[in-house]
């Protein structure tokens, strides 16, 4: 998506996300040009699913014995950010990047927009029970998809009068649920969040311009799975460029793909 707006001259003021939202959103804001999209998609196609979710059986029976609060050890993660991100503090970046964690007591939303980037992007993506909370700042953090996962309302509090939203949309195509059990939580928290995006588009509208791309449509494949990567960006791309060519800046509204719905078959 952010390659077809990019090529479409599509440059945004600043940039705001939450859990992997906030991951990409940061490397964006670092180089927020063609050249930077490129090295995100090297990023992206050089990932496998145990350089973010390491699974580990010791972890796993401490968490269930009640002697860890988390499945996944966050060191992968941590060097994967801190290796990659060209820039160590939020405000460095040469977009604005605003980034939405969760106060883990109060069941807030937490808007970071200085401080250690990697820290911060830890806290935005610190899936309760998969990675451990993080403190900032004398707060205890949690994954900011729990209380704002697609945060149009900072993005309206920090002045936006229009929205570009980059959704994940939904595996809509699946045979049947994920077997695994941290995937089907990861499924089911993104269930969670797209439902929640619909009602802030609709909510949002009245206040402002929210205008969103449509996500891919069939999508038969989970956030656990990062064996299909190369041919998730390049469906992305093509599929956001034909919509830029068919005036789908000017369309507001929820996408078709975002509401429930069903495939033959």
């Amino acid at each position: 998506m952010l390659a077809a707006l990019t090529h479409g001259g599509i440059v945004p003021d600043f940039v705001v996300g939450a859990s992997v939202g906030a991951i990409n959103a940061a490397y964006y804001a670092a180089e927020p040009d063609a050249r930077g999209i490129e090295r995100l998609k090297r990023i992206w196609l050089g990932l496998r699913r145990t350089d973010v979710f390491p699974f580990s059986l010791l972890a796993g029976v401490r968490a269930f014995f009640g002697t860890a609060d988390h499945l996944v050890a966050p060191a992968p993660l941590q060097r994967l950010i801190e290796s990659a991100l060209p820039y160590q503090r939020l405000e460095e970046a040469r977009l604005p990047c605003h980034v939405v964690a969760t106060d883990a007591l109060e069941g807030t939303d937490v808007v970071l927009s200085s401080g250690p980037a990697a820290t911060a992007l830890l806290a935005s993506a610190a899936i309760p029970g998969v990675f451990p909370p993080v403190m900032m700042d004398g707060r205890c953090l949690l994954d900011g998809g729990i209380t704002n996962n697609t945060p149009i309302s900072t993005a309206v509090k920090t002045g936006a009068t229009r929205v570009i939203v980059l959704p994940t949309g939904i595996s809509c195509a699946l045979s049947a649920p994920p077997r695994r059990a941290l995937a089907l939580a990861l499924h089911a928290l993104n269930l969670l969040i797209m439902r929640q995006l619909v009602t802030d588009i609709e909510r949002y509208a009245r206040e402002l311009e929210v205008v969103t791309v449509p996500p891919l449509c069939p999508l038969a494949t989970t956030t656990y799975d990062f064996s299909q990567t190369t041919n998730l960006i390049h469906r992305a791309e093509a599929a956001t460029g034909r919509w830029l060519r068919t005036d789908g800046l000017n369309r507001l509204g929820v996408p078709g793909a975002l509401m429930p719905h069903l495939h033959g078959g």
